[in-house]
């Protein structure tokens, strides 16, 4: 394993959770603590991306979103880090396969809010990811219903996994996703710039 990677036990669960983080908010704490209890993992892995692809205005420098986000979330079981750019990565489908390699012997959980569901199809080789990892969707302000109207929801109805075995989600033969209903924070990274709350 490359030195400053994450470190990862043979045979845990990891969830994932990508994204710009610009800025890391309550919402994502809220979320992550979720995920490892909900789908009973043994750790989640911030992924802060050097860009989002679906973005046209780039985010604060890299540097800045990880220092921040690794003193807002601060869980033993909680790992921040900006390892896609040591990939050399730009798509989730190829982190997931990188990762895949790196560490072989790890089931990794792709998590997202409800919200990024909504969209789930504009991302490349959506199909492919998940083909790749189980998908763990965690409730988000204003998103339950679109997100289970989704073009990806619907695509995938039969690989859905019900909430009450949520736990039975990072060990589920692929495609495999879980859709839990969470106690809402309504804390979003776009309302925070809008405010001035975040000096890029």
């Amino acid at each position: 394993m490359k030195q400053g990677f994450p470190i990862a036990g043979h045979g845990q669960t990891i969830g994932l959770l990508g994204g710009s983080f610009d800025p890391p908010h309550s919402g994502h704490v809220h979320i992550t603590k979720a995920a490892l209890t909900r789908f009973g993992l043994d750790q989640v892995w911030w992924l802060v991306t050097p860009g989002n692809p679906l973005k046209s205005q780039g985010p604060a420098p890299l540097a800045t979103r990880i220092e921040v986000a690794k003193n807002l979330m601060r869980h033993p079981a909680v790992t921040v880090t900006g390892i896609e750019a040591e990939l050399g990565t730009r798509y989730t489908a190829q982190t997931l396969a990188a990762l895949q390699k790196c560490y072989p012997h790890v089931q990794f959980v792709w998590l997202m809010g409800a919200d990024n569901l909504v969209q789930f199809h504009h991302w490349q080789n959506w199909r492919g990811i998940m083909e790749q990892v189980p998908i763990g969707v965690l409730a988000r302000p204003g998103d339950r219903v679109a997100a289970r109207l989704s073009k990806a929801a619907r695509v995938y109805r039969s690989a859905k996994i019900p909430s009450r075995a949520a736990h039975l989600l990072p060990r589920a033969a692929t495609p495999a996703w879980c859709f839990v209903n969470l106690p809402m924070d309504s804390a979003s990274s776009t309302a925070i710039r809008q405010g001035g709350g975040w000096v890029s």
